[in-house]
């Protein structure tokens, strides 16, 4: 199954007060496994940029000026997303600024029956507890160090480190539940204990048999070997 998972940034809160994106992030995962394929761009949001947005991903106004439009590149993020399921933490906060975009150039909105909110999964997962993104890594051991401001390409790419420990970890694929491998353990045990009712008949003969002392008689000293010679009759 072809997963993305997606981040974006944005000038602020609401489309509606004509705030806009300036980042998307997209990593590819298919059967829960990152391919490597990424989709990364910034967009010239066309306004001036609020201290309060800037303060949480860094990205100027100057910086901004020279990227393009999110009109531009739209056709290919389409393109890029297809029909995958789409995997995002607080999903309902990017998929109305990525609608919002889409329906500026006349494109058919994403719908979010196909999409995973990794928030809501991980209130569901861990009731009461705090379920940001960092504190999530916190909980899984999933290093986010160099998430010092926020950046869409990075959150998704923790993002999707953060999924894979929401949905089963990585051994999910396996199927070994506990219940199946005590089974096994005790099926192995009780066979490793059954007393074979004939010893086997050695395939030796004599002459190898003399062969190999005669050996380990030349090697002189306390060798190890010599514990497990047959004791003459």
């Amino acid at each position: 199954m072809r997963e993305i998972i997606l981040d974006t940034e944005t000038t602020g809160l609401d489309p509606n007060e004509g705030h806009r994106l300036v980042e998307i992030g997209c990593v590819e995962m298919v059967d829960r496994v990152p391919t490597g394929a990424t989709w990364h761009k910034y967009f010239n949001p066309e306004r001036d940029m609020p201290q309060e947005a800037f303060a949480v991903h860094g990205l100027s106004e100057e910086f901004l000026k020279d990227k393009p439009l999110f009109a531009s590149l739209a056709e290919e993020f389409v393109a890029f997303v297809g029909e995958a399921r789409l995997v995002i933490h607080n999903a309902g906060f990017d998929m109305r600024f990525l609608n919002a975009e889409l329906a500026r150039v006349k494109k058919a909105p994403l719908p979010m029956d196909r999409v995973v909110d990794t928030l809501a999964m991980a209130r569901r997962k861990h009731p009461g507890a705090r379920v940001s993104l960092d504190e999530l890594c916190q909980r899984y051991g999933i290093d986010n160090s160099k998430r010092v401001k926020h950046g869409a390409l990075l959150d998704a790419e923790i993002l999707a480190e953060v999924y894979i420990e929401l949905t089963g970890g990585r051994q999910t694929a396996l199927g070994l539940t506990a219940a199946v491998i005590g089974a096994a353990e005790t099926a192995l045990a009780a066979n490793l204990l059954r007393a074979r009712p004939a010893p086997l008949a050695s395939r030796l003969t004599a002459g190898e048999i003399a062969a190999h002392e005669a050996f380990i008689a030349g090697l002189g000293g306390e060798v190890i070997w010599k514990r497990y010679l047959p004791e003459a009759s």
